[in-house]
């Protein structure tokens, strides 16, 4: 876990308590984001912790078993290699530079590198998946009956992450950043009793994800957007200080 998963759950049950509706919040759009720093740390002489820092503030880590018998300079050798050819790029094109620049590596290093490399290409992997957080889908019970007909279509509509993730991605904002669909207007079937609320928030000047509501038609739209609105304000500015 690290600093942007609780500051993004954080946000998700507060735009739900702001609202009554369901909150959710996209996880910064990774490809867009760049690798800040990976760090490579010795625990003890078969045990190195291999972290992954992206710009926006992401953090993945993982404890690997290496061969021991290896000099605890070659550890920050290649943590500088590492950083030397990744920091600073984007993630979409680590996997792709680190392959390309194996045979610059030292011969003494070569064996750490053969472990650790492969490691930091899981990293980026587990780093590429889109991801939404959702809080709140207690509150589409209580307002059961502001629905035509079972609300079990719409929790499993939005229990589906690629659902959601592409519905989102294809709302374009207004003049005031807020993308809004009601009813009929969402491409998904399920969500045709329902609306749904974005705007986006920033990382350095770009937009890196989404964050809104879902609800009945009915709901309160002015109110709704501008807590959406503030939210995503509030997010820009989390985003900068991580």
């Amino acid at each position: 876990s690290s600093d942007l998963d609780e500051t993004l759950s954080q946000t998700a049950r507060l735009l739900s308590q702001l609202t009554n509706e369901i909150a959710l919040v996209q996880y910064p759009s990774l490809g867009k984001a760049s690798v800040r720093h990976i760090e490579l740390i010795a625990i003890d002489d078969k045990r190195l912790l291999l972290m992954l820092i992206t710009d926006s503030g992401r953090i993945q880590q993982h404890v690997m078993e290496v061969a021991s018998g290896y000099e605890a300079s070659a550890v920050e050798k290649l943590r500088n290699f590492l950083n030397e050819k990744v920091a600073g790029k984007p993630l979409s094109s680590v996997n792709k530079t680190l392959r390309a620049s194996k045979d610059e590596i030292s011969a003494p290093l070569q064996a750490l590198a053969g472990t650790v490399i492969p490691e930091v290409a899981l990293l980026v992997d587990a780093n590429s998946q889109e991801k939404i957080l959702l809080a709140g889908t207690s509150n589409l019970a209580k307002r059961q009956g502001e629905f035509p007909g079972s609300i079990s279509p719409v929790l499993e509509a939005i229990e589906e992450q690629v659902v959601l993730l592409k519905l989102i991605s294809e709302m374009q904002a207004d003049q005031h950043g807020v993308s809004l669909r009601i009813g009929r207007e969402n491409t998904v079937d399920a969500l045709s009793n329902t609306s749904v609320l974005v705007s986006g928030y920033e990382n350095q000047g770009s937009e890196v994800a989404k964050v809104g509501v879902i609800g009945p038609t009915r709901m309160d739209y002015s109110s709704n957007i501008g807590a959406v609105r503030a939210v995503a304000r509030y997010l820009t500015q989390s985003l900068g200080g991580l």
